[in-house]
């Protein structure tokens, strides 16, 4: 993705709200960690004309970077949604894997069909530390699925999730990221000076960071 392109997603990101920044009143993480910015992707649905922008920048990746895929999948649940509009829109099959299996019926982990050794795309919504986006990949590995990469829509850079995709060899690529949203913050004037320098700290080490300094 181009920086041009990053940015016209984190602006459109911006525009409805499922990003927000609060630098000197962090949010808390399910994980605990402590944060300056809060992403929810899943808004994304209820605006129609962004998510068809966002379904297209999606489509654009896996047709010119994984031509090879035969099957998209989703992870559950904000790769779900979007992944199923994605397939659609490429006339691909589509599965989607479950954060755990289901505990009754089949018990499922990953529904849809899948064939043995068919070349599969993940579609996610949000990378933050890969875990659950990796959590995936090993389901459909484990599978018999051939996964050759991973696209989604945000992605915050961190160190530790660079380390852990390359060390599962799953090439990712996303409409944009940390570093590009916060750049156009600051072209717009959304945070100032002392906030940009909270919000780069907090990315540099989001695991020790606990509160913002005074603004």
């Amino acid at each position: 993705m181009s920086k041009i392109s990053e940015k016209q997603v984190a602006e459109k990101l911006l525009q409805i709200q499922a990003v927000k920044l609060r630098p000197s009143e962090p949010f808390t993480w399910a994980s605990g960690w402590k944060s300056p910015i809060y992403c929810d992707n899943r808004k994304i649905l209820s605006y129609p004309y962004v998510r068809d922008y966002v379904k297209s920048e999606l489509c654009n990746v896996v047709f010119e970077t994984f031509a090879d895929a035969a099957v998209l999948a989703g992870v559950a649940t904000g790769g779900i949604p979007l992944g199923a509009l994605v397939a659609d829109q490429l006339k691909l099959p589509f599965i989607y894997v479950r954060a755990k299996a289901k505990e009754h019926g089949m018990g499922n982990l990953i529904e849809g069909v899948l064939q043995p050794g068919q070349p599969v795309v993940v579609v996610e919504d949000l990378i933050s530390t890969g875990k659950s986006s990796l959590e995936a990949v090993n389901a459909i590995r484990a599978a018999g699925g051939e996964v050759i990469g991973m696209v989604s829509i945000f992605n915050y850079g961190f160190d530790v999730a660079v380390k852990a995709f390359e060390e599962a060899k799953v090439p990712y690529y996303s409409l944009s990221n940390y570093t590009a949203l916060i750049e156009l913050a600051v072209e717009k004037g959304l945070v100032s000076a002392e906030e940009q320098a909270t919000l780069e700290a907090w990315r540099s080490a989001p695991d020790k960071w606990n509160a913002a300094p005074a603004v």
